[in-house]
């Protein structure tokens, strides 16, 4: 096995990470990553620099050094401790609603995004983060005024089915629903909110500036929603007028 090959297997076991999760941090495929791991492919080039960035390792550590082999008192592990590098704290730009129109003009400007204000998670380590305000109710029971810190997604082949996604896009903006792929129509997505009192929509892909998968939703203890009966009567009945129009497609 190469050198590179072996760090990127030492280092997942190392962090204790399955195939899938350090494939998802790299945003490649998992077959991908085995395909790696096994000697079966070469690690390309931007995919070390990520891994370079996550462990704070020169690229020459991971092309030319076997970072599991080195004697005890230097290798990787034992710098890590002694350095107490314990996971890299990654730094979250916050995009709170009234900079969400300044956010669509500025989303690619580096200089934009270094004005906005930045906190950390504990369990964020590594990978690209950026956290969203959502407002209204349209994905209940996550309440308006939710704080949704998503990981950005470089590729839709990378998302599947139903996951709960910050979409930012030309005509609609920035909005938090869960994404549904249709293998027929490759160029459209269909949005869906978690409240059925909304009916799902689509929008082409090429309106699509930036995919946020959602990791972590934060809301006040006191932001839980509460229906109201009137609410529940027209969620039903919303359901049921669904159900029928699908019943009549079929049939």
């Amino acid at each position: 096995m190469s050198v590179a090959n072996k760090n990127l297997k030492y280092l997942r076991k190392l962090r204790g990470w399955t195939q899938d999760e350090f494939a998802k941090k790299l945003n490649i495929k998992r077959s991908l990553l085995g395909a790696y791991e096994e000697e079966r492919a070469e690690p390309r080039i931007e995919v070390l620099e990520t891994v370079c960035d996550m462990f704070r390792l020169t690229l020459d550590d991971m092309l030319r050094k076997d970072l599991s082999a080195e004697s005890s008192s230097n290798n990787y592990l034992a710098k890590r401790r002694a350095l107490k590098l314990a996971p890299v704290v990654t730094q979250i730009p916050f995009v709170p609603v009234k900079a969400a129109a300044g956010y669509l003009a500025g989303y690619a400007d580096h200089e934009f995004i270094d004005e906005l204000n930045t906190f950390t998670l504990p369990m964020v380590t590594g990978g690209n983060y950026r956290a969203f305000e959502i407002s209204g109710d349209s994905m209940l029971p996550t309440p308006s005024g939710s704080v949704i810190v998503g990981e950005k997604v470089e590729s839709l082949d990378m998302i599947k089915n139903n996951t709960a996604c910050i979409i930012v896009s030309r005509n609609e903006g920035i909005v938090y629903k869960r994404i549904q792929k249709n293998s027929k129509t490759k160029n459209k997505l269909t949005l869906i909110s978690d409240n059925p009192a909304y009916k799902p929509y689509t929008v082409n892909v090429e309106e699509i500036l930036e995919i946020w998968e959602a990791q972590y939703i934060i809301t006040k203890t006191n932001a839980a929603h509460h229906w109201d009966v009137g609410q529940l009567v027209n969620m039903v009945a919303n359901l049921q007028q669904q159900v029928e129009g699908m019943r009549k497609r079929l049939s």
